[in-house]
């Protein structure tokens, strides 16, 4: 599970620290998000054990958390409210109807998970490479502002007191890491407010006042099997939700992973992730749990607070388990105000504060992407933010090099020379025949592709339809460094064209 060798007793000391402060931090998170699925808090909370256990097992990135999250629960409101109309209904009403909704979730977190799986054994993990640059800071200054605006919501009908508690915690979590590593700042703010809070009798709100954890108390995740498993009607209602809880769970854990290394300066596993992530929510889905997926804020916690290793994330699930089974009474004297500091510092660190001034020198498009995309992240969705700023970048790239250049000289026997240059692909494949001349040319042509490439189909087609003109026009058209892919593939090519031998090797991308 660990490779033991590469620890020392400080990474020990380090990622057990910064395990036990996101066990913590984790808490108010599962609650607030089994909430939003309209579902009982402690959905969330095994959630959080089950999906960060098996992830910080498996996980194709060490240190990475994962969880019940706000993007997958907004997810499955729809389904919840869909699920409730059909229920209400046949009449049922109280406890019958919640355990028939709850299965109904399961079965959407299994299939959701089964999906994932899939994903990554088809090793489709490297197309997270396809997202460019601008796209990932839009999509963690939008998440940075998401976990922050997330926290307003703790305000309402709370006095100064929350306040100020908000404000020392952030100080704490600013100022400590500059005197000392030696105990990660959010575990010192969490012991010593609540030690405040609990002898001064301050008053303000309690992780107990959000959901009374003592009725969980000594409750374990148990085997359970959903009794809409095996029914196809269940099964056809909640495979649309799926879906894109599986796609969201996706992106956002792959996103994750991308910023982690980038901090980090490691690389870690697309598909090792998505086999973890979807394995875990199978788990979760048999085991009392809703789909879920990375955090970034609590993993960006784990990396500040010095938990790197695998046996961080291991602590931080554990620990969580370990306060709800045994430790509510612990637990529910917590002020949600010291939670509430600590996700503010975690969004400000979050942001990508670099990229206002990276805007300067970029591209207009680029600056378009990013900001759109923290856009759509803040005000409806991550997945159609990411696909959005995905989509945008490649049809500027596209029209960016929608156009192919040519230069010509003649050679000492009268050959003309066109020398190709950039990519003939769908873009640039309608303006192809604009470079050439084939009424004045003379009767022996060779078009050079040695600076050009042909990626496409369309740009096959192009080439294809040139010679033919040639052909017609009785010229003699010979190719140049044209590979042996895209020869193989021409159709129309008559008995004026021929090849030179020294062509490169490469694949031209046919849609069939």
């Amino acid at each position: 599970m660990f490779d033991l060798k590469k620890y020392t007793a400080a990474n020990i000391k380090n990622d057990i620290l910064s395990g036990l402060v996101v066990a913590v931090a984790l808490v108010p998170e599962a609650i607030a998000f089994s909430f939003i699925a309209e579902v009982s808090p402690i959905v969330g909370l095994y959630t959080a054990f089950i999906l960060g256990f098996i992830t910080a097992i498996i996980g194709g990135k060490p240190g990475m958390i994962s969880g019940a999250t706000g993007s997958v629960a907004v997810v499955l409101i729809g389904l919840t409210l869909e699920v409730n109309g059909m229920l209400k209904a046949t009449g049922l009403v109280g406890e019958d109807l919640y355990i028939h909704l709850l299965n109904y979730v399961l079965l959407a977190t299994i299939v959701t998970g089964l999906i994932q799986v899939a994903f990554g054994l088809l090793k489709l993990g490297k197309f997270i490479r396809l997202v460019p640059q601008p796209a990932l800071y839009g999509f963690v200054n939008g998440l940075a502002i998401v976990i922050a605006m997330a926290q307003f919501k703790f305000f309402e009908g709370q006095g100064s007191m929350m306040y100020i508690l908000v404000a020392i915690t952030m100080l704490i979590m600013y100022v400590l890491p500059k005197l000392t590593k030696a105990i990660p700042s959010g575990l010192i703010a969490i012991v010593g407010l609540t030690l405040a809070v609990y002898f001064f009798k301050l008053d303000t709100i309690l992780v107990g006042d959000l959901a009374d954890l003592t009725e969980f108390s000594e409750q374990l995740p148990h085997l359970i099997i959903p009794e809409t498993l095996f029914s196809f009607d269940a099964l056809i209602l909640v495979l649309p939700y799926a879906v894109i809880m599986a796609l969201v769970g996706l992106i956002e854990s792959l996103l994750t992973l991308s910023v982690l290394d980038e901090m980090s300066g490691t690389r870690g596993s697309a598909n090792k992730e998505c086999v973890a992530l979807g394995v875990g929510n199978v788990t979760c889905g048999f085991f009392g749990g809703m789909a879920g997926c990375a955090m970034i804020g609590q993993s960006i916690i784990n990396f500040t607070s010095g938990g790197l290793g695998r046996l961080s994330s291991f602590t931080a699930a554990v620990g969580l388990l370990i306060l709800v089974v045994s430790m509510t009474d612990v637990l529910n004297t917590i002020p949600v105000a010291v939670l509430v500091g600590i996700m503010f510092m975690v969004a400000i660190g979050t942001f990508e504060w670099s990229s206002f001034s990276h805007m300067k020198h970029m591209p207009r498009t680029d600056a378009f992407v990013m900001t759109t995309v923290t856009i759509i992240t803040i005000f409806e969705d991550l997945a159609i933010a990411v696909i959005a700023g995905v989509i945008i970048s490649a049809l500027a790239f596209a029209w960016k090099h929608a156009r192919i250049w040519s230069k010509t000289h003649t050679e000492e026997d009268g050959t003309k020379v066109y020398e190709l240059d950039g990519p003939l692909f769908f873009g640039s494949a309608t303006t192809f025949s604009d470079n050439f001349d084939i009424d004045i040319d003379p009767p022996k042509v060779v078009i050079d592709f040695k600076n050009a490439r042909v990626m496409d189909a369309s740009g096959v087609e192009a080439v294809d339809a040139i010679i033919k003109k040639y052909e017609d026009a009785g010229k003699n058209l010979l190719l140049r460094h044209l590979s042996a892919d895209c020869k193989a593939i021409l159709k129309k090519a008559g008995p004026h064209c021929s090849y030179e031998e020294d062509d490169p090797t490469y694949k031209v991308a046919i849609n069939y």
